[in-house]
């Protein structure tokens, strides 16, 4: 209940993703008997609400969030930066994740900036999302897996602008339109960490799950939630100008912020003293 209270409290523009990640990990938590750990990746642009998410997820699961001993985080380009050291990662990574879920069935696992993640290494984690009771004693199937990426963005702008063009709105947009198209483009993307993965190739990801580029009404809802979040009152003049700064993008259209939500924080302190 908290995790849908959250999402739709403070996630924007993204119909799809409440709906599919309050499913997804509500039905995965009440299933005593599942097959496998759950495995999602978060698709799209930078500040689209990749990283927010799997936040909530965190503290719907874990007392302390984010902080849980059980919860573990990995960055690409701070936790494995060399493309000559892969076969040491692999074994850090496999290393990692069997310890820790010995320890806690119900360990979380968030893979962060997976678009710069160097291909292959991944797959190492291949054994652990698969349908094996036990591997070495160990069973993995309470475990959660999300996967963050800015990989599969431009393929998710392609069908929400075909929708606008159309005349459609985006809550018109299914899972269905983009899914299939979106797990195809990251397979085959070579930057995207997921490159001729397993993982895609086996159907051991149970979600591809799209986050749209967010419009300019988003943006003011960002703003507003942020100020009133700082204790202020919302003042619609700020809220409109901190929105009129924003760059957004096709060039023609300017429908999509570039940069999401991202940069709202930074601005707000440009207009308040704090």
């Amino acid at each position: 209940a908290a995790l849908q209270e959250n999402l739709d409290k403070k996630l924007f523009g993204q119909h799809l993703v409440s709906k599919v990640v309050v499913k997804a990990v509500r039905g995965f938590l009440n299933n005593t008997n599942a097959k496998k750990p759950l495995a999602l990746s978060l698709h799209g642009w930078t500040g689209t609400g990749k990283n927010f998410v799997s936040k909530i997820v965190a503290e719907s699961i874990y007392k302390r969030g984010l902080q849980s001993k059980y919860v573990h985080q990995f960055v690409a380009t701070l936790h494995f930066p060399h493309a000559h050291s892969i076969n040491l990662y692999k074994d850090q990574l496999q290393s990692w994740i069997r310890g820790n879920v010995s320890v806690c069935p119900r360990s979380l696992f968030i893979f962060d900036e997976m678009d710069k993640m160097h291909a292959g290494l991944i797959d190492s984690i291949k054994p652990f999302l698969d349908y094996y009771e036990l591997l070495d004693g160990v069973s993995y199937r309470q475990a959660i897996f999300i996967f963050l990426s800015n990989a599969g963005a431009e393929k998710i702008t392609e069908v929400a602008l075909d929708f606008w063009r159309n005349g459609r709105t985006r809550e018109d947009i299914q899972l269905t339109d983009i899914q299939n198209a979106l797990s195809v483009s990251v397979f085959n993307n070579k930057n995207s960490g997921f490159w001729h993965s397993t993982l895609i190739d086996r159907n051991l990801i149970d979600y591809f799950i799209p986050f749209l580029p967010l419009e300019y009404k988003h943006v003011k809802m960002c703003v507003r939630v942020e100020i009133e979040s700082r204790g202020y009152a919302v003042d619609e003049e700020i809220v409109s100008r901190i929105a009129d700064e924003m760059t957004y993008f096709p060039k023609e259209e300017r429908i999509y912020s570039d940069k999401g939500c991202k940069t709202v924080d930074a601005k707000l302190d440009y207009y308040y003293d704090f």
